[in-house]
């Protein structure tokens, strides 16, 4: 299996989407005759950019999504209905993938912020009515008692007796 068998089955990677190609150097490219791409174009398997006159435009994503279309029918058999279907469910995962992206970074961002918080929060401290100190985090209490909640109770006593 050639390279550019290879390449023509993988999902689309992010190639220029710039329009650059007149259809005659868009097709040299691809292998095909320029009319199969005006087909093609007809079709609505491969849309290129257009320009002000209407000439079309194809970029490097153009081409390539060309020669796919040429694998898929010329070395795979599948009919243009199916290379169509074929070509948005590829179009559908390079987006899903994007987005996917997208949110992972935006969880990453989350995590970060979460861990930040829950550090800010294991530095504060409640005071019990027995006057043990306790993390608001649920820590174990420590051993510390306030003198004063004892001085306050030692007085209280002496007074009611």
């Amino acid at each position: 299996m050639s390279s550019a068998e290879e390449s023509a089955r993988e999902i689309p990677v992010p190639l220029s989407a710039e329009p650059v190609y007149l259809i005659s150097i868009a097709a040299q490219k691809a292998g095909m005759h320029p009319q199969t791409l005006r087909q093609y174009d007809k079709l609505g398997l491969v849309c290129p950019s257009r320009t002000k006159g209407k000439g079309r435009r194809y970029s490097e994503r153009d081409v390539e999504m060309l020669k796919q279309v040429q694998y898929l029918s010329q070395t795979l058999g599948v009919n243009l209905a199916g290379i169509k279907h074929i070509l948005k469910l590829r179009e559908a995962i390079f987006s899903m993938r994007e987005q996917m992206l997208t949110m992972h970074a935006q969880n990453q961002e989350l995590v970060s912020q979460i861990q930040v918080m829950q550090q800010a929060s294991a530095r504060v401290f409640t005071a019990d009515a027995n006057g043990f100190v306790q993390s608001s985090s649920g820590g174990a209490p420590t051993a510390r008692r306030q003198s004063t909640t004892r001085i306050y109770r030692q007085i209280s006593s002496a007074r009611q007796s």
